[in-house]
């Protein structure tokens, strides 16, 4: 199925002209094959994270083994994970600030 896209109400009825570049430009397409990989990738995880919760509550005792380090490095003891959905949202958000 087709991605769903976002879409802004204009602020005071203008529109900036750097956004009228981004319209025009021609839309994204995929390939037959590169939604096959996708398809493939995401059924793939989904049969994964499946076995996983599984083998959690005891239901089976074969399947994925999920690692977790015995003896951390302690050079990577403030590491904080990024989180990517905040960052890209964040960097969107950015992006439609210098528009307007």
């Amino acid at each position: 199925s087709p991605a769903q896209k976002l879409v802004f109400n204009r602020v005071n009825g203008k529109r900036p002209p750097l956004l009228l570049q981004q319209i025009s430009a021609p839309e994204e397409c995929y390939t037959l094959a590169h939604e096959e990989n996708v398809r493939f990738v995401y059924e793939a995880w989904q049969q994964v994270e499946q076995q996983l919760d599984g083998s959690r509550s005891g239901e089976s005792t074969c399947g994925p083994v999920q690692y977790v380090e015995k003896t951390p490095n302690p050079i990577l003891k403030n590491f904080v994970p990024i989180d990517l959905e905040e960052w890209w949202a964040q960097q969107f958000l950015a992006k439609i600030e210098n528009c307007s």
